[in-house]
């Protein structure tokens, strides 16, 4: 394999798609030398068959405002890759939707998928609608319009989508509600469902669950734990509100939270009533963290601002992609930081991570450390299939298994010479062996 000649072709069949190169690069790079130990994979050309997705599905989306307006927005569905089940990912309703992001997610879920070690597939969805300030009644109606194309190449053994930024409970509920309907049928056809009508316990929080205990095992390499570390999280959706909370438990303190507006750092900690109104101010204020520094006492509001520049001994970046930049990658290792765990997917950029691996600091990809959400969405679908329920302490305790059992991996794929782990190509060589071997097993198809 030769990865330059490699891109230079995806380059330029899909010009401009600059965060699915990206994503691509940084696993072609990583691969590259067991990729080319391995000839059988050059042989059946794994490699030219996993970058290009199965299918792309791309619609017009039609919906009716509140007011009798008609707006047309584009959806997606990519089905990317199904060798080790049924292809798994969320759907984002977000303006900065497009083919390149949907394609850059639905590519790193291949791996992520594959990690977990659950039998599911790679995908990705979503619109550039803005559920954001849209009524109850329009956000059904779109997501009515938009099952309406979807439906017919999903289900329960075939696609299985869940949520991602911009559709959660309401917004897959009323998705649930037009593809039942419309395919006569009641199945686990989407995972982050209401409890009362087959979700899991525990799905909202899990990735961040799952970033945390992602965390503590990498601390473990270094002879170090939570306990009285301070914690630097980005953003404040779920992802964060989840990481926040274990972190706690765990015996950290979280100092930062975020959002577009800039960040905030709450020198006592971030817990308890302090994260429930993290929560309503997601819910009511368009995502802006300013009105958190109001309420709490010695809370200093930071405008226009990433959380990098505090001082802490762990960073979790659980906002969006590429989020955290050399600069503030140069400023965390100034400051002393430990580890830096992803929460979202792809947030540090390459010369960030390029940074922190070149000073030792633990660093791992969001296909590993964020992989705790579609690990749990994973478990919704084996509850659904087998007609039953967990308890909240079941779905959390298989959810740390897996988080472990992904490091386990990352470590004995990316363990270095002088012992640093190096987890962006433990956790592509881990993801990949068993997409690969796989296909392999299947034939060309």
């Amino acid at each position: 394999m030769n990865v330059d000649l490699l891109m230079n072709e995806l380059i330029k069949k899909s010009a401009g798609e600059t965060e699915y190169h990206q994503a691509v690069k940084e696993v072609l790079e990583s691969i590259e030398e067991i990729y080319n130990d391995n000839p059988q994979f050059e042989s059946a050309k794994i490699i030219e068959r996993l970058v290009e997705p199965d299918r792309v599905l791309m619609f017009k989306v039609p919906w009716e405002d509140d007011q009798g307006k008609i707006h047309v927005n584009r959806g997606y569905r990519i089905q990317f890759n199904n060798a080790i089940g049924p292809y798994k990912g969320g759907l984002r309703f977000h303006p900065s939707v497009n083919l390149s992001i949907l394609k850059f997610l639905g590519f790193e879920q291949i791996f992520k998928n594959s990690l977990t070690s659950l039998p599911m597939g790679g995908a990705k969805g979503g619109s550039d609608f803005n559920p954001k300030g849209k009524s109850d009644r329009e956000v059904m109606r779109f997501c009515q319009a938009f099952m309406m194309e979807l439906w017919h190449i999903i289900g329960p053994d075939t696609d299985v989508p869940a949520g991602d930024i911009g559709v959660g409970g309401r917004e897959i509920g009323y998705l649930y509600g037009a593809y039942r309907k419309l395919a006569r049928e009641n199945t686990g056809v989407l995972t982050g469902k209401g409890i009362n009508w087959g979700g899991s316990l525990i799905r909202p929080e899990a990735t961040g669950f799952g970033v945390v205990y992602f965390a503590q095992e990498m601390l473990k390499t270094i002879n170090q734990d939570l306990k009285g570390k301070k914690v630097a999280i980005s953003g404040f959706g779920n992802v964060a509100w989840g990481a926040a909370q274990k972190v706690t438990e765990l015996g950290g303190k979280v100092i930062t939270i975020s959002g577009p507006d800039g960040y905030v750092h709450d020198p006592e900690g971030i817990s308890g009533e302090k994260i429930e109104y993290m929560l309503e101010l997601r819910a009511t204020n368009e995502d802006i963290v300013k009105p958190y520094a109001y309420e709490f006492e010695g809370v200093e509001f930071v405008q226009g601002k990433h959380p990098w520049e505090v001082p802490c001994d762990i960073a979790l970046p659980c906002a969006t992609q590429n989020e955290l930049n050399k600069e503030d990658a140069e400023m965390l290792v100034k400051n002393g930081c430990l580890c830096v765990t992803e929460g979202a997917n792809m947030p540090c950029t390459p010369e960030a991570i390029e940074v922190l691996q070149k000073n030792k600091v633990l660093f791992s990809p969001g296909k590993a450390s964020n992989a705790g959400g579609v690990a749990t969405s994973g478990l919704e679908m084996a509850q659904n299939s087998m007609k039953i329920n967990w308890h909240s302490d079941e779905v959390d305790s298989r959810l740390h298994h897996i988080m472990t059992n992904i490091h386990e991996n990352c470590v004995k794929y990316g363990t270095q010479p002088d012992g640093y782990v190096d987890y962006v190509k433990g956790a592509n060589i881990a993801g990949f062996l068993k997409v690969a071997n796989s296909m392999l097993d299947q034939g060309l198809y």
